[in-house]
């Protein structure tokens, strides 16, 4: 899908970021020399592990949520996700004095399920393998009157979403090459607009699990390519087709996909634990997994990693990683 004008612009990103201004965390930016040694450049890590959440979608979800109206937030809001834009939403709909209900798969990580409902929103399970999301999800927003904000079809998440990448460039400035976990394609597409908007010639790198890679096959043939409900240890890079307003985006700006394998997936963890002191759930691992597997080409002598997310409980990380934690 080609668009006649791009859904969202760098003041898009600039006017989320305005928005967002003493409500999300500014992350912190991570250096590592051991690091860098083992990768062969400069690196410099956007930590949206530490974000409100423990994860990016804060950024989106509070960006859209905060333009509804007083009778739309009046009513709630409605949100589909395996977890992370689950809790931003629900966190959202608190933070505006709102309700919300969320349409969760029944194998969603126990702990993103148990802080989403923590935040109080209410839970509605379904399979993930056989039923269908977003068709849930808009019956159930319609039939309660809800607002539906979804977790990358949106311009404003898209915008909010790109607000970590403007922090980075600020703080960074000049960077070569950008990589950025790609699921449904949200974070990567504001990503990519922020980061090209202010430094035209950097190359934006996205980054998929080899079972989830709907966004390399879209990309080569140039129309979004659907692929069976991949099976992977990151759960958020879980999909099978990109969405559509993000494809528009990031097929014009996205120069290149990058996979990586559940064990380098599981590798890069026990890296960032055991050397960044961090902690990085799968789907945020993929960017750093990337690079020090040597799945990105030429990356260039200054790096930017976005890490998108630290939610995972212990057990679940020790079961990843091996041994006690």
């Amino acid at each position: 899908m080609t668009t006649a004008s791009p859904p969202i612009t760098l003041d898009d990103v600039r006017d989320a970021a305005a928005r967002l201004k003493g409500v999300a965390h500014r992350t912190p930016v991570l250096r590592s020399r051991t690091l860098d040694a083992a990768v062969g450049a400069e690196t410099v890590l956007k930590c949206e592990n530490f974000q409100r959440v423990g994860a990016f979608k804060f950024r989106g979800a509070y960006n859209a949520a905060s333009r509804l109206t007083p009778g739309q937030l009046a009513r709630g809001i409605a949100a589909y996700s395996s977890g992370n834009h689950a809790q931003a939403v629900a966190l959202a709909a608190r933070e505006l004095g709102t309700t919300a209900v969320i349409v969760m798969p029944e194998d969603a990580p126990r702990s993103k399920r148990a802080a989403t409902e923590g935040y109080g929103a209410e839970i509605v399970t379904y399979d993930r393998y056989t039923g269908d999301r977003v068709a849930i999800a808009e019956a159930l927003a319609a039939e309660r009157g809800l607002t539906l904000i979804p977790p990358y079809e949106h311009p404003h998440v898209m915008a909010g979403q790109g607000t970590a990448a403007l922090e980075l460039l600020e703080e960074t400035g000049e960077l070569d090459t950008l990589l950025v976990p790609v699921g449904g394609g949200g974070l990567i597409a504001g990503s990519a607009t922020a980061a090209k908007g202010l430094r035209p010639g950097i190359r934006i790198v996205g980054v998929e699990p080899e079972a989830g890679d709907d966004t390399k096959r879209s990309l080569e043939a140039g129309r979004r390519v659907e692929i069976p409900v991949p099976r992977t240890i990151a759960d958020g890079q879980a999909l099978h087709i990109p969405g559509e307003l993000t494809f528009s985006v990031n097929r014009r700006l996205v120069d290149e996909i990058a996979l990586v394998s559940d064990d380098e997936i599981r590798a890069a963890m026990r890296f960032a634990f055991e050397r960044l002191k961090i902690v990085m759930e799968p789907s945020g691992a993929t960017p750093l997994a990337a690079l020090l597997a040597g799945r990105v080409g030429s990356p260039g002598r200054r790096v930017g990693v976005i890490v998108s997310g630290g939610n995972i409980d212990t057990g679940r990380f020790a079961e990843l990683c091996g041994g006690g934690v």
